[in-house]
């Protein structure tokens, strides 16, 4: 059974469509029920047909990776999908469409569709296919230099955060070979001064004594115990008192301690001093190395969170985790000039999410925030409950946004930036994000020296 032009007359789409136009449309396209659950069309094969809704839902899906995201949903008379190869003949489907709720499309087939605007509305084709055609390759650059433009931040970002334990590491690790060849040394000279097991034993003893010192001595405090325990040492006849007398006092030893040191080891004096300061310093580098290392697999593990690699598109998560990730991933525009303070509900409860997509919630709102106050500022991160909804709020101190910028601020290409900065495309990406994949809001209030971007998330993302 055919549908009937009255169907479609009262859809915004149709407007001013008559009803024999309508019925020429219908008498050259086929009407299909949409069942719950079972695919309409396929991303990438051909879209040689363009479907139209009629009364329903229909989700749309793209496989990210190995995960299938819903990007989008038909859930108004009128809207509609593909048709794309009435006007290109390379035109694919950019998403596959499902049902979800039960109701109608009118699948109408291309060259049909091309053929009842090329009656109808010559000028209105030919316009059509020029502004697919020229819309397409204009997006299509925008939003792989945004992804460009994402990714080498984040890259830039990430080498420098691992270049400093990581150099540290190195470090540590060179000077700790010259430690444990100074320890050696100093081992074969106990022995080939006839020390004792019970001059060696008495030494550990007050090597122990010893321990790491005070964690953050005071630099001058510090540098006048050295110079204590370096006159000592010159006074006693030790040659390398510039490699002992470091170690010594950052472990706390003193004037007294190595008085105690003489008696017990007599004429070993300087290779078994040698031997305490070269312990002493191996374990000082080694717990640098295990620092270093330590921020490092933290900051692997940041990435990995951020990224959200190892897991599927929708968990149930804290949403504090992914923007304490998103923080490490930017934190070398923080660093110089941006104090953070988290503000973080305590009853703030986990919701399911697509995790990865809400890190580039926060990374836009984030890099924004930081631009507008120029890298100098305050960052406030706030989130809270509202209902059944949670709050996740970003107030920077930069002078805040006209009313007419503010009002286009989630426009696609519209950008305050300057040229190569910036495409337009971050907050209309967040956007997309919030309200289409999650059925939240997002909305900018902003006045001199207090902007708020206000994410507004359900417990459950939208079917």
């Amino acid at each position: 059974m055919l549908m009937e032009a009255a169907e479609l007359r009262d859809i915004p789409l149709f407007a001013g469509v008559s009803d024999a136009q309508l019925a020429e449309l219908i008498a050259g396209s086929t009407e299909v029920p949409i069942v719950p659950g079972t695919d309409l069309f396929h991303e990438g094969e051909p879209a040689d047909f363009w479907w139209v809704l009629v009364d329903g839902a229909i989700t749309l899906h793209r496989k990210i990776g190995r995960e299938d995201t819903v990007m989008g949903k038909m859930d108004v008379p009128g809207r509609w999908a593909g048709g794309f190869r009435a006007w290109d003949e390379h035109g694919l489907y950019l998403a596959s469409g499902r049902g979800l709720e039960a109701g109608r499309v009118l699948r109408v087939p291309a060259d049909v569709l091309r053929e009842r605007i090329d009656d109808w509305f010559p000028l209105a084709g030919h316009l059509i296919k020029g502004v697919y055609g020229t819309a397409r390759a204009i997006e299509s650059t925008a939003r792989q230099r945004e992804s460009l433009i994402t990714l080498g931040t984040l890259a830039a970002g990430l080498a420098h955060e691992i270049n400093n334990p990581a150099a540290a590491a190195a470090r540590s690790v060179s000077s700790l070979d010259t430690a444990c060849a100074t320890l050696l040394t100093a081992l074969r000279g106990l022995a080939e001064g006839d020390a004792t097991a019970a001059q060696f034993s008495a030494l550990d003893e007050l090597r122990l004594e010893l321990g790491a010192g005070t964690a953050a001595p005071d630099p001058v405090d510090l540098a006048d115990q050295e110079n204590l325990i370096s006159d000592w040492l010159d006074d006693h006849g030790v040659e390398r008192s510039w490699f002992i007398a470091p170690p010594l006092a950052a472990a706390g030893a003193g004037a007294e301690w190595c008085e105690r040191a003489a008696v017990v080891l007599g004429d070993a004096l300087e290779p078994g001093l040698e031997w305490v300061a070269s312990t002493l310093a191996a374990t000082t580098l080694l717990g640098e190395v295990k620092e270093s290392t330590r921020r490092i697999t933290e900051l692997v593990a940041a990435v990995r969170s951020y990224s959200q690699l190892d897991r599927g598109s929708i968990q149930t998560i804290d949403v504090t985790e992914g923007i304490e990730s998103t923080l490490v991933m930017l934190g070398h525009k923080l660093r110089d000039g941006v104090e953070v303070v988290r503000a973080y509900g305590a009853d703030v409860p986990r919701i399911d999410a697509y995790a990865g997509e809400l890190n580039q919630v926060w990374t836009n709102l984030i890099d924004n925030a930081v631009d507008a106050m120029n890298g100098v500022g305050t960052l406030r991160i706030t989130t809270r409950t509202d209902g059944e909804r949670i709050v996740v709020e970003f107030t920077d101190t930069g002078a805040g946004m006209p009313p007419e910028v503010a009002a286009r601020a989630f426009e696609p290409f519209y950008t305050t930036k300057d040229v190569g900065k910036g495409t337009g495309l971050g907050l209309d990406i967040a956007q997309r994000i919030v309200t289409e994949h999650h059925g939240g809001t997002i909305t900018i209030t902003s006045r001199p020296g207090e902007t708020t971007a206000q994410v507004r998330l359900p417990h459950q993302p939208a079917p």
